[in-house]
Formats: C-alpha cells, structure tokens, sequence
C-alpha cells in the first residue's frame, strides 16, 4: 500500500533547487495599473511551469492521464509575494513536487527575476477518476516523479524489431503522419516495417514518446554499405526536447556497429535544421514526397 512520502523537507534556497525551470517575459497584458504584474497572473506562470513539469516527465498530459485511469484536480493553493514582476521582466518559474500523500500530490513553485525572489506557491492536487471521486496516486506517476527529482533520465531509448517494438512506434506514427501531417495511411505502414531496425523512446509509462526506423539504402552492389533512415517522429507535446536527436543517435551508431559507411534519410525541410546540428549534409535539391518538401541528407560513418 502506498504511504506519503516527502520528496523535499526543506525549503528551496534558489532556483539551482529545481530541477524544472523554465523562463517568460512580462506582457502588456498581465499588468495593472500599478504597473505591476496583477496578482492572479502569477498562478498562470506556475501552470505554464507544470505544463513544462509534464514535458520533463516526457509525458504528453492528456495521454498520461489516459493510462493512468484519472486525472490531477487542484484542491487548495497559496501564494506568498515578496517582490514585483513588472512588464518586459524576464521571470524564471521552478517548480518541484515536494511531498506524495496517497492520493494527493503537493507541488512547490518559486518565481525569481535575475535572480531575485518574487514570488513562492503552494498546490495540492488530488488524484481522481472521472466522477472527481479520490483515488490512490499510480504507482506509475509516483515512480516517474521519484525519478525526476532524483535526476534520473526519463525515457528508455531501445532498438529493437518491429514484432516487439511495433505497436508501440505505429501508434505515434500513426499519431503524427497521418492524424497530424494528412499522410494516407496506407502510405505510412509499409512492408519494409518489418525487416526495419526500429529505435523507440519510451517513458515512465511505456508510452512510445519518439522512434525511428533503420533499413539498408538499396539493393545495388555500391550500396551495400549504406543505411536509410526513415519514419522518425516525436509526439507533438515534447519537441524541442533531445528525444528526436536520441533516437537518431542510437539509429546512427547501430548503423556505426554493423561497419556502415553512411547513413541517409529523406528530411521534411521543417526538420532540415536538425538534421544539419547532427552531422548530415544536404543532397540534391528539395523535393517533395506525400505533398510534403523534403530534402535528401546524408552523413558519413568512416
């Protein structure tokens, strides 16, 4: 059976003591007529902190609590103020969950601007199902939580074959291909899946977060040496994170182990960008493929 257990027992110093940090700029629209940032838009930092919290967690909100079979309810929150955000200022927001009850969960907030306390909150949200009714915190959540403030990495990154990896990786594809970009589906599930080397990062939920495919370039003699890779993608909540360049990474050095001389790939030019910060060079001119612009990129091995 699950007890409380406390995370944090002392108050955080600065904002090194926070693990989630993340940073905004005061708008016109969140001052008063004193000129100062009005008192209610200070909970809306802290919620935009545990939005980023969720991210860190490498997992996408609403999805998580999906497969956690409940959803966070705020029971009672506090503010205490110390100092004025004022517009233009840069703020940085941390946050922390510092104690896990059973079915209840206590975060802490802090707000700084260059450095200077602004701004501590209190949240208590209370673990529940559909009809608002308490329920044990998952065991899952509290691991996940346990492994983040202790700095642990969030997401296992695995290669493996298509048989164990496959449903996993065909459901954020599916995710992202065909529900987000308009790509047929018939055009996204290939017969290549199944002679691929898959690549997966998985969170604390076993949720496929990012993945990837790896199949040899052709069948040419010249071109036994060289690898494609192919079908990466992100959930859309945790880009701008490293797990795309995680899941590229463990592509590139399984193709490194198996004495490949290069790796290529077929780079939406949203993407092109990316690609460059991990070593590949441009090929050719765009082109577009599945009404999407593309461009060919390529990265030697040795």
């Amino acid at each position: 059976m699950s007890t409380s257990q406390i995370l944090f027992d002392t108050p955080a110093q600065s904002l090194a003591d926070f693990r989630c940090r993340s940073r905004q700029r005061v708008r016109w629209s969140e001052v008063d007529l004193q000129k100062v940032v009005f008192n209610a838009h200070y909970l809306s930092y802290v919620d935009i902190a545990m939005s980023e919290y969720w991210r860190q967690l490498a997992v996408p909100y609403e999805e998580g609590m999906q497969r956690l079979g409940g959803e966070l309810f705020l029971r009672a929150t506090q503010l205490e103020f110390h100092a004025s955000a004022r517009l233009d200022d840069v703020i940085d927001i941390g946050l922390r969950v510092a104690k896990l009850g059973n079915t209840s969960v206590q975060y802490e907030a802090a707000i700084y601007c260059a450095g200077s306390l602004l701004a501590t909150a209190t949240m208590v949200y209370v673990f529940a199902d559909k009809a608002q009714q308490p329920q044990p915190l998952p065991e899952a959540y509290r691991s996940m939580v346990q492994r983040f403030e202790a700095g642990k990495d969030m997401v296992e990154v695995t290669t493996g074959s298509w048989n164990v990896l496959g449903q996993e990786a065909m459901r954020l594809r599916m995710q992202v291909f065909v529900r987000e970009q308009g790509i047929p589906a018939e055009i996204e599930a290939d017969a290549f899946d199944v002679s691929s080397l898959h690549a997966v990062a998985l969170n604390g939920l076993g949720m496929c977060v990012a993945t990837g495919r790896m199949l040899p370039s052709a069948q040419e003699e010249n071109r036994a040496d060289v690898m494609r890779i192919g079908r990466m993608a992100v959930a859309k909540p945790l880009r701008g994170s490293s797990l795309g360049r995680q899941v590229l990474d463990a592509l590139v050095d399984a193709a490194a182990r198996q004495g490949k001389r290069q790796v290529e790939l077929h780079a939406q030019r949203t993407a092109e960008n990316f690609y460059l910060r991990a070593g590949f060079s441009v090929v050719g001119e765009p082109y577009e493929e599945a009404g999407i612009a593309h461009i060919s990129m390529c990265k030697n091995l040795r």
